[in-house]
């Protein structure tokens, strides 16, 4: 499903963030990208969702090179990926029902279809009884199930998440945890960028660990 050969990332200052990684994920597969702070792996989810264009190599994901890929063909792109975030990034003043739906709305998705599938995917991440809320209102695990949801609404055939149980407690953090498995077990590719090699410890998934750039280890996983 994702292809990287040989991508480097130089910002403008000279600094290589990332270092002739090469490195095949397949479809269906629960993958951690671990490392230190400046380690690369936020670059390197960067470059998946298209945001950073590398300085060399090549990235395919689905059969699509991103470097060859029209600047309007990027939004479409996007769309099959879910995001989650450290930080929520939820709309304040809409209840949980419409953060959740904003996604469709934005892409034209009727009106009738949300209706249907908004419920359908809070009942998934387990919020049915909170559609009404708004997000202040919600613990801080709740509030990133409602971003899982949006993230997922659209149907995604890659789920990227990054730092996603980062201002978490221990319990929270296992309960999204086992969110994401449960989703990949469904069948979508988890992606989950991290520096807590404690919570990687606790899951049997394929561990890429980075630092300085460059891929040091990878293990787990069928590759």
């Amino acid at each position: 499903m994702i292809e990287l050969s040989h991508v480097s990332k130089t910002y403008s200052e000279g600094n290589r963030a990332v270092k002739d990684v090469s490195l095949t994920i397949g479809d269906g597969e629960f993958v951690f990208i671990v490392g230190r702070s400046g380690s690369g792996k936020s670059t390197l989810l960067k470059l998946l969702l298209k945001e950073l264009e590398p300085t060399k190599g090549q990235i395919i994901v689905n059969d699509m090179d991103l470097g060859k890929m029209p600047r309007r063909y990027v939004p479409k792109y996007r769309r099959k990926l879910g995001v989650v975030f450290q930080d929520f990034w939820l709309l304040k003043d809409l209840t949980v029902f419409e953060n959740v739906a904003f996604a469709q709305r934005v892409i034209g998705v009727p009106n009738r279809v949300i209706k249907e599938s908004v419920p359908e995917m809070l009942r998934m991440v387990g919020l049915s009884a909170k559609y009404k809320t708004r997000p202040d209102k919600l613990s801080g695990g709740e509030q990133q199930r409602v971003a899982i949801a949006r993230a997922l609404i659209n149907r995604p055939e890659v789920l990227l998440a990054d730092e996603p149980t980062g201002n978490l407690d221990s319990f929270n953090t296992h309960e999204i945890m086992g969110l994401l498995e449960e989703i990949n077990e469904r069948g979508t590719t988890v992606i989950v960028v991290t520096h807590s090699h404690e919570m990687v410890q606790q899951m049997k998934k394929r561990v890429i660990t980075m630092d300085r750039g460059v891929v040091v280890k990878d293990e787990g996983g069928s590759r």
